[in-house]
């Protein structure tokens, strides 16, 4: 019984975490989908180009991207 409590407890913890970070989980997301489809549609064929060269250097700056874009339209006070 204490265990269940434990996973129950554990479960709400997540869905608060999702909850409060919705808008980054998010942004890093479709920025990531963004930016791997920018190296596949677009990309860098001569491989000098830093970010745009590798898939894996693409989608993580999209990432970031979209996780700052997003991030922006965030209404929670973080004064508290």
């Amino acid at each position: 019984m204490v265990v269940l409590g434990k996973m129950l407890l554990n479960t709400r913890n997540k869905m608060v975490y999702l909850k409060k970070y919705k808008l980054y989980i998010l942004g890093a997301v479709l920025g990531a989908l963004a930016g791997w489809a920018y190296w596949y549609y677009v990309g860098c064929h001569s491989g000098t180009c830093a970010i745009t060269s590798k898939p894996l250097n693409s989608s993580l700056y999209g990432l970031v991207m979209g996780m700052l874009f997003l991030g922006i339209f965030d209404k929670s006070d973080s004064r508290k």
